[in-house]
């Protein structure tokens, strides 16, 4: 797996492409789910670990900024996270977490973080074409994780037209995304 190749794919699931999704989850999936097992010591588990983690991936895409950030880290740290909260869940309070060991950084290269800033680049041209009210919708919900409600309010806006403004967004980011 190429580093560079799972931010666009992120970028792709974000807007809720199953086929990005599915090629993420090919090329993705042999180290995540080695993640899982080193860290919860059980095939089983870490099977069920995995596809709990695809469902965070797919729910969650869309808060990963491509811009400056790596991908693959992106993931694996969920995977860390969501085996270690198992760990937690298994153990009584206060037991170590000595098994849970921290991943290495990941060094990105010159050509890489060209890939993932031009990546970045993309995005904020597509999100110049909302509407300014819009495009503030999107980043303070998929950026900044503001809830639907809070956007609505802050809008000043019902609840429906938020969440409309947003699903209208999105469609139009993907279609600016896939030319």
């Amino acid at each position: 797996m190429h580093i560079d190749e799972v931010a666009p794919l992120l970028a792709r699931v974000a807007l809720k492409d199953r086929a990005g999704f599915a090629a993420l989850y090919k090329i993705a999936s042999p180290k995540l789910f080695g993640i899982c097992l080193r860290i919860l010591k059980d095939r089983t588990e870490a099977e069920d670990a995995l596809q709990e983690v695809f469902v965070r991936i797919w729910n969650r895409a869309d808060s990963f900024a491509a811009a400056g950030n790596s991908g693959i880290a992106w993931i694996c740290a969920i995977t860390r996270h969501h085996c270690i909260d198992r760990l937690r869940v298994r153990q009584p309070v206060g037991a170590e977490l000595d098994e849970a060991e921290e991943l290495p950084a990941l060094e990105i290269n010159p050509e890489q973080n060209a890939i993932l800033v031009s990546e970045g680049k993309r995005i904020d041209s597509c999100m110049e074409q909302l509407e300014s009210d819009r495009a503030q919708a999107v980043r303070f919900a998929y950026v900044e994780g503001v809830s639907y409600q809070e956007l609505a309010d802050r809008f000043d806006v019902p609840l429906n037209t938020m969440r409309t403004w947003l699903r209208r967004s999105l469609l139009k980011l993907r279609e600016c995304l896939d030319q």
